[in-house]
């Protein structure tokens, strides 16, 4: 026999059309079942709503629900303990659950299918196991957010430059710039929040494309499986992927805001800037340099960013062109699913535990954003206050920066000296006092970061309810 005829592979679900059995080398393009394995709870739980709901419908008796329930229940043990053994046959994890289910419950089991399609139940599977797993990530972002917000407590008058274009702007404190990386991933919060809700819909029901002539009742199995909400349409229900593509999405926001967390301490714990030592649990040595200390961590949260990045604008590709409704296409949403919701998960966790204990270095920070030339925007705010026009104030205090950079002096010294300024100026330009005078609400000094803790505070509180109610 040629490997391009038709080998035996066991009976498929469709075998009845089909004279012949199907190529090795179709099985071998088109199964899933090495990645949505992991499906299987979401699976079962699936066509345990099913089946209740085909009894509700008077289309099973109750005493088949209760034998399909019981085989799904032995199923789930055997999947859960590791003695599940997959036959040759099963293409995916429906399946593998269907057939095992047949074979428990003999006749009963058969009707298991009954008025439903792979095409609902695969879109079901996924939409259970998105809405779980979105909780995950959102627990391990708030548990990310709380120890910034520790560090920023213990940080209290801890002060670093600010930077822009990666060059010394004005110094702020370092609460400020870590509640500067949790209000970011709030924002993370809220779109995985939204993202839930257009999740939180069963597609269950839709069959094929087209619904079903039994009387089937959509709205009793969304019930049952904890949704909140039920298909409009069942040609949409199947054939649309756009809340996988918003998973996709939410997650490559989470990646790279850890990716940026990440290169900011790849170069914190880097000698050069020495503003943050690693601890030995979460860094790692090199195979050759035994002085090496390294941040992998770090430098993975920015590689791993890209890895995701490519999942979602993978997936974007596969779903620009087709048609309504189901494609087989759409079998290709799991793996980058999969891929991005693990990295990000994994993340996180490493992120939060490498900032939580890891050694901030005051001095060196302090030393940084000591230099005279951070004050300089104090100083143009000073002529302001007496009523000099800023872009005025501006050219005087750049002339000085110029002069001081060349040399001529100290700047603190230029301005004492300057007939505009004096005394009272150059008070400014002195170690620490730049970062008290940033007043405004929502600045980097003591007084509105002060405001700003008790408001992160609340706002962290106000998610770890919301997580209570959904985990």
């Amino acid at each position: 026999m040629s490997n391009l005829e038709p080998e035996a592979h066991g009976k498929t679900l469709w075998h009845g059309r089909f004279e012949g059995g199907p190529a090795a080398e179709l099985m071998a393009f088109t199964e899933s079942l090495s990645f949505d394995r992991r499906l299987w709870p979401d699976d079962i739980a699936g066509s345990r709503a099913h089946v209740r709901g085909l009894a509700h419908a008077g289309l099973i008796t109750d005493a088949e629900r209760d034998a399909v329930l019981a085989a799904l229940d032995q199923v789930a043990h055997e999947m859960q303990s590791g003695a599940f053994a997959f036959a040759e046959s099963d293409e995916d994890i429906h399946t593998a659950v269907e057939r095992r289910v047949t074979e428990l419950a003999g006749p009963a089991g058969a009707k298991l299918h009954t008025g439903r399609s792979r095409n609902d139940q695969s879109a079901t599977d996924v939409r259970l196991w998105a809405k779980r797993e979105l909780v995950v990530v959102a627990e391990r972002i708030v548990a990310l957010q709380q120890v910034l917000l520790n560090r920023a407590i213990e940080a209290k008058g801890v002060y670093l430059p600010g930077y822009t274009h990666m060059q010394r702007a004005q110094p702020v404190l370092l609460a400020h710039h870590l509640l500067a990386h949790g209000w970011a991933l709030t924002r993370d919060l809220q779109r995985i929040k939204g993202t839930l809700e257009r999740v939180d819909v069963s597609p269950l029901g839709a069959g094929a494309l087209a619904g079903s002539s039994l009387p089937i009742d959509p709205q009793y199995t969304a019930t049952q499986l904890g949704f909140a909400a039920v298909f409009d349409n069942s040609l949409d229900a199947v054939g649309s992927r756009d809340h996988i593509a918003e998973v996709l999405f939410d997650l490559t926001l989470v990646a790279i805001n850890l990716s940026r967390i990440g290169e900011e301490w790849v170069l914190w714990t880097s000698e050069e800037f020495g503003f943050a030592k690693l601890d030995d649990g979460y860094a790692t040595g090199s195979s050759m340099l035994p002085q090496k200390k390294n941040p992998d961590i770090a430098e993975l949260a920015r590689g791993k960013a890209g890895r995701i990045i490519g999942d979602l604008t993978g997936f974007l590709a596969t779903m620009k062109g087709l048609p309504l409704s189901y494609n087989r296409d759409y079998q290709e949403d799991k793996e980058p699913l999969f891929d991005a919701m693990d990295q990000v998960r994994l993340g996180l966790g490493a992120i939060a535990g490498m900032i939580a204990t890891a050694t901030f270095v005051p001095e060196r920070m302090q030393a940084a954003a000591d230099s005279e030339t951070g004050s300089s925007t104090d100083l143009a705010e000073w002529l302001v206050v007496q009523g000099v026009p800023f872009r005025e104030a501006h050219a005087i205090v750049g002339a000085l920066v110029r002069e001081a950079l060349a040399g001529t002096a100290s700047l603190r010294e230029l301005v004492a000296n300057h007939p505009r300024l004096g005394a009272e100026p150059a008070a400014l330009v002195g170690p620490g006092v730049s970062v008290t005078r940033r007043t405004s609400p929502g600045g980097a000094g003591p007084v509105p970061v002060a405001v700003q803790l008790q408001h992160f505070t609340e706002t962290l509180a106000a998610w770890q309810t919301w997580l209570g109610a959904h985990l």
